[in-house]
């Protein structure tokens, strides 16, 4: 098991973003984590990433705290956060290489992503689609076990949907363990393995494998059928 979140509590004051959260994410799986604003899924993204501390509860990863083990942690946060004086090369570069990775493989990453041609033009300068590819790169560079993506295929034209999409699965084959959040329904029927969904701070559904695969034979609205069917209110930010 990758990654392993055990009675996660978040509360901001008297507010509880996220109320006693527990799941498991394996290797080679990519989860869907759905759920109106307000639910607690951008506070559980940042928590497993080790950049929010918990009021309770405990979140490992490969076994050890994840405070122990954020190096094998990619995280693409809303709005995406890069170094903005740095080129896309340097600044996916810069995270290679704090993660101690091979040779090239930043190089490789901006191929896929089709982020070659930008690669010397400063983050300042790029487009919110760019920001959204170039934190993408960053989360997904060298030997990363746990990838976790908030909102991050928003914004992206089709051709970088479809590659980010297709570097996403590469990840996931070769061992990875990916978190999404999305309100792109359409995201889940082209990606997903799995389909969390948080309401309130609480994980209200959770399917996998062959529950999955028949809700998605059911047709195009399945997901957004399921969505509304237990989500009865929106939220409020």
């Amino acid at each position: 098991m990758i990654a392993q979140v055990r009675e996660l509590t978040i509360q901001y004051g008297k507010r509880t973003a996220v109320d006693g959260l527990s799941l498991e994410l394996a290797g080679g799986e990519i989860a869907l984590l759905l759920g109106p604003n307000g639910a607690g899924k951008s506070t559980t993204l940042a928590a497993m990433a080790g950049v929010l501390l918990p009021t309770a509860g405990s979140i490992t990863v490969e076994g050890a705290d994840v405070a122990a083990a954020r190096g094998k942690v990619g995280f693409a946060d809303q709005p995406p956060q890069l170094y903005d004086f740095f080129t896309v090369e340097e600044h996916v570069g810069f995270v290679a290489e704090a993660r101690g990775a091979a040779a090239g493989a930043a190089a490789t990453l901006l191929d896929k992503l089709g982020l070659s041609k930008i690669a010397q033009r400063p983050c300042r300068e790029l487009s919110f689609g760019m920001r959204q590819r170039v934190g993408l790169a960053a989360a997904l560079v060298g030997d990363v076990k746990l990838v976790l993506l908030d909102e991050t295929l928003n914004g992206l034209d089709p051709h970088a949907a479809r590659a980010a999409r297709t570097t996403l699965r590469e990840a996931a084959d070769a061992g990875a363990a990916v978190l999404m959040s999305t309100h792109l329904l359409g995201v889940a029927e082209r990606l997903c393995d799995r389909i969390l969904v948080m309401d309130r701070g609480k994980l209200v559904d959770d399917r996998r494998g062959d529950a999955v695969k028949s809700l998605l034979a059911q047709g195009p609205s399945a997901i957004e059928d399921l969505y509304v069917s237990l989500i009865a209110d929106a939220g409020v930010e």
